[in-house]
């Protein structure tokens, strides 16, 4: 895949010092950051760090023509004062570029992650809310709250920033709200959302439909898929159906849903079964069965493919960066460097840091420099 120059994309970011005085331009700064944490720098010191070790010849590469690249306290003042908004929308712009043209259903999962070692500094704004591409894994857009408790009912920044024409938002449970869903739809969008307890009663109207699905079969859709992990066969299967419509008040409800699992363990030979709910704005001609099982499963790609990978193999919860922007800014620069290592066909992103660290000319070349043969 060829991608959109992300070095054109963050010269958009305004930068906030003053022009006396100013020793290292914004750009070249940024662009050392994505570079020194795709190769696998977990904090402002090993990013100060990378330019120290990799000499003169590669920052003046990056544009940082002193000799030397900034210090841990440089980079430090200009990431807490950084315009973090705008970078997250030149950030959001370079994504959506990369996204254009794609599957007919573009899946979005949004979920929530807490910066834990700068909330244990009493950072500012350390819960980080996120939409991610259920294709590419890539993190399309970020918005910052102050804690988990402030997810519901604060969506509108995210959702203003996303394109939801054509794409399905996916949520947790948390998020199964009637303004989160009027909004999605009115910014032409769909949604495939959990149906659990804090639904008491849209929950009861979809147990209770399921329950009698005998007398409703013509109303009813299902697929069903196992799968084999180690010791573990789960089978699930997802039933859909339309029987509702009109009797639910819920915005845009198109269809309900009843997911059935069915886990064993093969060396124990115990079975667990679970029975969870959703409700879809995806009509049946639009989605089938199968689809919107597949949408509910990669949901949770939010979690082992952004979540897990920032904490694991970046280090995320150790940092306790607290000052001003800084602690945002850092977890889009591993958002953007995650990004970058999956677009250019990373499947292990520890192990894309790691052939980056010894090859720096492709990292320069995955953010949009060219190097002269």
């Amino acid at each position: 895949m060829r991608l959109p120059s992300l070095r054109d994309a963050l010269a958009d970011v305004p930068d906030f010092r003053q022009a006396q005085g100013r020793r290292y331009e914004l750009l070249p700064v940024l662009l050392l950051c994505c570079v020194a944490v795709m190769c696998g720098a977990r904090s402002q010191s090993a990013i100060a760090e990378w330019g120290q070790n990799y000499g003169a010849r590669w920052l003046s590469r990056l544009g940082l023509r002193r000799g030397r690249g900034p210090s841990q306290p440089t980079l430090h003042r200009i990431l807490r004062g950084l315009d973090c908004a705008r970078l997250e929308e030149c950030v959001t712009a370079w994504v959506e570029r990369v996204l254009s043209g794609g599957a007919a259903i573009e899946g979005l999962a949004i979920d929530g992650k807490t910066l834990r070692g700068s909330a244990r500094q009493c950072a500012a704004e350390s819960h980080l809310v996120s939409a991610l591409s259920h294709r590419l894994g890539v993190v399309v857009a970020q918005f910052a709250v102050p804690d988990k408790s402030h997810e519901i009912g604060h969506l509108e920044p995210l959702l203003a920033a996303l394109v939801l024409e054509g794409r399905v938002v996916t949520a947790d449970a948390l998020h199964t709200q009637r303004e989160v869903a009027q909004a999605i739809i009115e910014r032409g969008g769909d949604y495939l959302l959990p149906v659990k307890e804090n639904q008491p009663v849209l929950r009861q109207d979809i147990a209770l439909l399921f329950a009698h699905s005998r007398e409703l079969a013509d109303t009813i859709t299902t697929a069903q898929t196992t799968d084999c992990h180690g010791d573990r066969i789960e089978q699930r299967r997802l039933c859909a159906s339309t029987a509702l419509q009109g009797y639910l008040s819920w915005p845009g409800h198109a269809q309900v849903l009843e997911l059935r699992r069915v886990i064993r363990n093969k060396r124990t030979a115990e079975t667990r079964h679970e029975v969870v709910y959703g409700i879809t704005s995806l009509s049946p001609e639009r989605a089938t069965p199968a689809r919107l099982l597949q949408l509910w499963r990669e949901h949770w790609h939010i979690e082992n493919r952004l979540h897990w990978v920032r904490d694991v193999t970046f280090d995320e919860d150790r940092s306790q960066v607290r000052a001003g922007h800084a602690p945002q800014v850092m977890a889009t620069l591993r958002n953007v460097a995650i990004s970058v290592l999956r677009l250019c066909g990373a499947e292990n992103i520890a192990a894309a840091c790691r052939r980056y660290a010894a090859r720096p000319a492709l990292a320069l070349a995955a953010v949009g420099i060219r190097l002269r043969e």
